[in-house]
């Protein structure tokens, strides 16, 4: 799928529930199916800063797409980088240099998250598109 088919479906997903504490709860199960992320990669490199709970993202190229995997120490932040890994892992560096994030706004997410986790969030987002940098410049 493509990143704008992805986000449309997480918008469709979203849209089926009433209020806010079923989407916080649906997050919080999208974090547990989360594939976890190998010990190997739990490194300090690998932490998202200006989070304030530890997050995890490591990202490598396979064949021409970059596979992210992650991890957080905090339920609803698991949840929120398995939403963003979900997008933009198995894509083409390009095409998520490229991409933007309006399906965040049109979840609400940002402006249902306290400043520090909308925060965190903005950081997870700029270290997916820092990782697709690097692979697209080696290219």
């Amino acid at each position: 799928m493509t990143i704008t088919e992805l986000k449309a479906e997480i918008v469709d997903e979203f849209s089926l529930f009433d209020d806010w504490m079923q989407r916080y709860e649906y997050i919080i199960d999208l974090g547990k199916s989360l594939p976890l992320i190998d010990e190997q990669y739990k490194t300090e490199d690998n932490i998202i800063k200006g989070c304030q709970s530890k997050v995890w993202v490591h990202g490598q190229l396979m064949e021409d797409k970059i596979v992210f995997t992650a991890d957080s120490d905090a339920i609803l932040t698991k949840g929120i980088i398995a939403i963003l890994i979900r997008v933009f892992s198995n894509q083409k560096a390009t095409d998520i240099l490229d991409a933007n994030t309006d399906f965040i706004d049109a979840i609400g997410l940002k402006e249902h998250l306290s400043p520090t986790r909308a925060n965190g969030l903005v950081s997870m987002i700029k270290q997916i598109k820092m990782y697709a940098l690097a692979f697209n410049a080696k290219n």
